[in-house]
């Protein structure tokens, strides 16, 4: 509570109690005249009902007329030019200069210097007007008032300070910044040399999420970050740098109840994550890969309480999933035992499921899942894996079907590249399993995409002269393709590598459906000479070469 609150304080009078003759009189005059009332309005209510006009009906003609009036109608009032702005700006300086000085003048009463404090609020509140019109935030930059309020930020009164992060959320709003690219640039050139981010999180340490305003004032910090990284993603290495991982992954470990900032700030960290290699890194070296997997251990046997802790459960996953693309990553993440977590949200049949096969499918995928695909086959992951390729779970499934299956089978290409020894022989076991019931699935599986990949070449000869091949082949991936590389990769490995009864069953399914070894062949060619830059220039020579001698011997 303020100082000026606090002197301007008026206890509400209490009044005065009733006996209890007053009281029983009372009541049997209120019921009285309840009733009187009662029937009073609903006399009332019948004769106006009765008086009251027709609504006029209007022609359509006329609905458009209005509709085209309300469109094109100017408002009245002042229009914020350039004259207004420096106006609104000058106050503001004004106003923060008298503050400044009120406070070196008397430091130690309050009293003095509330009014200031007060008139300075009101400032900050006009020149919220200016986030209307963003072809004049190049004025702003130029009058320094960017400068000045980021140095307001520190004020010794956090309800100026969060007045400040409010008018900074409004200023940087995406919608508003790409009505005019240059203001834009102008405003968040301004904010990035002013090296804002450390400033807001100098802010965010001092603030109290129990007070109201400054727990909104945190939520509006978070959308500073997120419309300044949004408008120039750039930014998000050097928002990282100032400090804002260690500060999220900090109010990811707080004690409190579910609210909204955790689901924003776990926002936050998947956007910093998702294109930028060095915040990955970052995020490794700050522990946070522990952090995640602590907070989505929860999960393991709970379902989030509704959709907003669900989505921030989601969140924890994809930024996860982003981690663990940094090699470094995959083994903090196998020391931390997180293929044992993901291992065990699979079991438990919870929502965390859909995550934890996302995540699988990053830490075994490449060359750098090597330690963690033997792993998780000594830890019994494959008494996991299988039931989940051998049906689609439809309880608790996030995930499409199509997703789902890619995952899945995502999983098994990669222990199939990855393991060796004795991991690898308990690998082709399972396809030997119960009359070769996973190797007619795959077959089932490669029919079904087979004909998701004929219908989208279908569609694509259509419009063929409009694409270049690259994009051709990007629109085939996404249609199946992907998924159908990844099946007709296992069954090039399991019939090469396993005994003859999988290539046997192979060639009669192929036959009676109508199927055939040269499209099989034909599909894992066309992977060889597209296996993209995962990995180093070595390591796909000797995959391309792998994936060659497997269609030669198939």
């Amino acid at each position: 509570m303020d100082v000026g609150e606090l002197l301007s304080f008026k206890p509400t009078p209490t009044p005065k109690r009733p006996n209890e003759d007053e009281l029983e009189d009372s009541d049997e005059e209120s019921v009285r005249s309840k009733k009187v009332r009662r029937r009073a309005v609903g006399a009332e209510f019948e004769r106006s009902a009765k008086s009251l006009p027709k609504e006029p009906t209007i022609t359509d003609k006329e609905r458009e007329d209005i509709l085209k009036f309300v469109e094109n109608v100017v408002t009245e009032g002042e229009v914020l030019d350039e004259t207004a702005v420096k106006k609104l700006v000058l106050n503001f300086e004004k106003k923060a200069l008298r503050n400044r000085e009120m406070r070196i003048k008397f430091p130690d009463q309050p009293e003095k210097f509330m009014d200031s404090e007060l008139d300075l609020y009101d400032a900050l509140q006009e020149l919220s007007a200016v986030a209307t019109v963003p072809d004049q935030y190049p004025l702003l930059v130029d009058l320094k008032c960017i400068n000045s309020l980021l140095e307001l930020l520190s004020h010794d009164n956090t309800d100026v300070s969060t007045k400040v992060v409010n008018l900074l959320q409004e200023l940087t709003d995406v919608d508003i910044l790409h009505e005019s690219e240059e203001g834009a640039e102008e405003l968040i050139n301004a904010l990035a040399d002013a090296e804002c981010p450390s400033l807001l999180l100098h802010n965010l340490a001092r603030l109290d999420e129990q007070v109201p305003d400054e727990r909104d004032a945190v939520h509006n910090t978070l959308g500073i970050v997120e419309n300044i990284t949004e408008f120039r993603p750039e930014l998000c290495v050097e928002v990282a740098k100032q400090g804002f991982i260690q500060w999220i992954l900090k109010r990811l470990k707080m004690k409190i109840p579910f609210d909204a900032n955790k689901l924003y700030a776990t926002e936050i960290l998947s956007i910093l994550l998702q294109n930028t290699p060095e915040n990955r890194k970052l995020l490794g070296e700050l522990d946070g890969i522990d952090v995640l997997l602590q907070q989505l251990a929860f999960y393991k046997r709970h379902d989030p309480s509704g959709p907003e802790e669900q989505e921030a459960m989601e969140n924890m996953f994809d930024s996860l999933c982003c981690a663990l693309m940094e090699p470094a990553n995959r083994d903090r993440f196998l020391r931390g035992e997180g293929l044992q977590l993901m291992n065990l949200m699979l079991r438990e049949k919870k929502m965390s499921r859909n995550g934890s096969l996302k995540v699988l499918d990053h830490a075994l995928a490449g060359p750098d899942g090597k330690d963690n695909c033997n792993k998780f086959v000594d830890i019994l992951g494959l008494r996991t894996v299988f039931p989940l390729f051998m049906k689609t779970p439809k309880r608790k499934r996030l995930l499409t079907v199509d997703q789902h299956e890619e995952h899945v089978v995502s999983i098994i290409s990669s222990m199939l590249q990855n393991c060796q020894g004795s991991q690898r022989q308990r690998l082709l076991a399972k396809f030997t399993e119960n009359d070769l019931e996973k190797v007619d699935r795959l077959l089932e599986l490669h029919f079904k995409y087979m004909d998701k990949v004929d219908r989208v070449e279908k569609d694509i000869e259509q419009e063929a002269e409009e694409l270049d091949d690259d994009t051709q082949y990007l629109k085939r991936l996404s249609g199946g393709l992907f998924t159908l590389q990844l099946i007709d990769r296992i069954i090039l490995e399991v019939c090469t590598a396993g005994p003859a009864s999988i290539k046997q069953r192979v060639q009669r399914v192929l036959s009676l459906r109508g199927g055939s070894l040269k499209i099989i062949r034909h599909v894992m060619r066309e992977y060889a000479g597209n296996l993209g830059d995962a990995g180093s220039e070595e390591w796909r020579q000797q995959e391309q070469q792998h994936i060659l001698q497997l269609v030669d011997k198939f």
